[in-house]
């Protein structure tokens, strides 16, 4: 069946910043566990990116700022200067299609496990508050989770330089610019929100001190990228890892307007519902964001092609950024532009798999056609 939907906004040029991008369309950060025990980038990953650089900018899958930083198999790191060497053949195949890619930059945070950490130290958060849900299904075992360590105060600050020096090492393997991943329960979001920070500190309490620990990483990033290169996102709805806080409303709509300060490259909200929500109050939607957050938003989690141009063309959203249906769609956005039916999506067992099957397997749709 032919779908054929116009998507004119989606499909146009947009400048985010200085740096030019063909459409609107954002390859959104997703966890593929491709990069092996040494956490190291690698021609299979440069492939994966490659295949689906017909997107407007490609947000790279979380990867981890330090060794405390791990939560899961097999994602990438860049603590180290043999990974951010080993980025570069990944960095310098997006580019040769010209499309500028951001490294997600990510610290799981309670979200970690004693068998991920050196010396099976517990994993480190804002408060001794443990994850009260099942493990994350992925077919790696994880187990139960665990009561994390609160961070002391003077910690904090080693945190926020292993983002610092995460950043520089992105920068040398020739990324655009980074996201920071202050989203989903990892350990920025546990710091913001009240249901997971208990602290008595200067990193605690009101919103203001709960924001503080986010404020000193973006100006710690901002010292190696210029803000306009620099990108945070925030899930103001979500309720993976145990997320939702009673103030979300009011504390999500205080961060965006701090940091509007910035002149920061986007805002990225996973205003969609697809990943869960808290059910503390009604859902926030990206247009609320407008009034506080004057830089490009864009919008994520669960767009189909026509919402996303309902956004786009409401002016609520600048981007649009798709995760799923990139996983099963290399050519998502060919697919966009001449109405072409997606591929089924692809199965959660192949989301965390180790190899090459279901993550550089999936037909564009020309290749589909010529196979029947």
């Amino acid at each position: 069946m032919d779908t054929q939907t116009t998507s004119p906004l989606l499909l146009s040029p947009f400048k985010l910043g200085d740096l030019p991008l063909k459409n609107r369309v954002v390859m959104a950060p997703m966890a593929r566990c491709r990069a092996g025990e040494a956490r190291m980038p690698s021609a299979l990953m440069a492939e994966y990116y490659t295949q689906r650089a017909s997107a407007g900018l490609i947000i790279t899958e979380a990867t981890v700022i330090s060794t405390q930083a791990n939560g899961l198999l097999n994602t990438p790191g860049i603590y180290s200067d043999e990974q951010g060497k080993a980025w570069k053949q990944v960095v310098t195949a997006v580019h040769a299609r010209e499309t500028p890619i951001f490294m997600q930059l990510w610290h799981s945070g309670r979200a970690s496990h004693s068998s991920f950490q050196e010396n099976h130290q517990l994993p480190v958060a804002p408060s001794a508050i443990k994850i009260n849900e099942e493990g994350f299904h992925t077919p790696l075992d994880k187990p139960p989770h665990e009561t994390p360590r609160a961070l002391e105060t003077d910690e904090i600050s080693l945190v926020v330089e292993d983002y610092r020096q995460a950043a520089e090492r992105a920068k040398m393997a020739g990324f655009d610019g980074v996201e920071i991943h202050a989203a989903n329960g990892y350990l920025i979001d546990t710091f913001l929100q009240t249901k997971t920070n208990h602290r008595t500190d200067s990193y605690g309490g009101p919103v203001e001190n709960r924001y503080r620990f986010l404020k000193e990483i973006v100006e710690a990033i901002i010292t190696v990228f210029p803000a306009n290169r620099v990108g945070v996102r925030l899930s103001p709805n979500g309720v993976f890892n145990d997320m939702g806080s009673p103030s979300y409303r009011e504390d999500f709509l205080y961060i965006a307007g701090q940091l509007n300060a910035y002149g920061l490259a986007y805002l990225h909200l996973m205003d969609g519902l697809a990943f869960g929500f808290h059910e503390l109050g009604t859902p926030m939607m990206i247009g609320e964001f407008r009034d506080v957050f004057a830089g490009p938003l864009v919008g994520n989690c669960g767009y189909t092609q026509e919402q996303a141009e309902t956004a786009l063309s409401s002016q609520v959203a600048d981007l649009i950024a798709f995760g799923r249906d990139f996983i099963s769609n290399p050519d998502l956005v060919e697919r966009f532009t001449n109405g072409w039916p997606l591929n089924p999506p692809a199965e959660m067992g192949v989301w965390y798999s180790f190899g090459p099957e279901g993550y550089i397997d999936f037909p564009t749709y020309q290749e589909s056609q010529a196979i029947s």
